[in-house]
């Protein structure tokens, strides 16, 4: 009887693990193809949870790269200013703007800004992220423990790399593209 009991909770665990690990996965929509992202709720649950409820509202539909440097990193995620798809959208302004909530207190941790890693865009303020994100192209160290990385791309990485590039000195894209969707997978 122990033997059952105990392989039932070693089931229900796996199981369980399996859906926990679904809900923190989402899949990003791109012109080029699907990008798999891995969330990390233990490492910045306030960004994870923001991401997540702008993501599942459909709020980053239409919203461009607004900032893209080769080498570098694509950011994006500036809903009010940088939708295509808002009254509010204007690329002169994309990446001065964020949501309707308040700002987020930085979530520093130990994930290393890595090829793939998405982190939270800020302004000087370390405590000002909103809404902006960006994915690394490639390793930058000198953003570790300076901005707050939140997640992963897992699958898809190569679609990521296809973003249109930006000036090479400011990053700004003049014919960007844009975030078809970003849903909880």
């Amino acid at each position: 009887m122990k033997k059952v009991i105990y392989l039932f909770i070693v089931f229900f665990s796996l199981l369980n693990t399996n859906i926990f690990a679904q809900n923190n996965l989402m899949i990003l929509k791109l012109t080029y193809g699907d990008v798999e992202i891995e969330l990390y709720p233990e490492k910045a649950p306030n960004h994870v949870k923001r991401f997540k409820e702008l993501a599942d509202s459909g709020k980053y539909d239409g919203v461009v790269f607004h900032r893209v440097i080769d080498g570098f990193m694509a950011q994006t995620g500036d809903v009010k200013f940088g939708n295509t798809n808002s009254p509010d959208f204007n690329l002169s302004l994309a990446g001065t703007g964020g949501s309707n909530q308040q700002n987020l207190k930085a979530e520093f941790t130990d994930i290393a800004h890595t090829r793939g890693i998405l982190s939270a865009a800020r302004s000087a303020d370390p405590d000002s992220a909103n809404s902006q994100f960006f994915i690394c192209f490639d390793s930058a160290p000198h953003l570790d423990r300076q901005y707050s990385a939140f997640g992963k791309v897992i699958k898809g990485m190569e679609f990521v790399d296809m973003i249109k590039k930006g000036d090479p000195s400011s990053g700004l894209v003049t014919d960007p593209d844009k975030i078809i969707s970003i849903k909880s997978k």
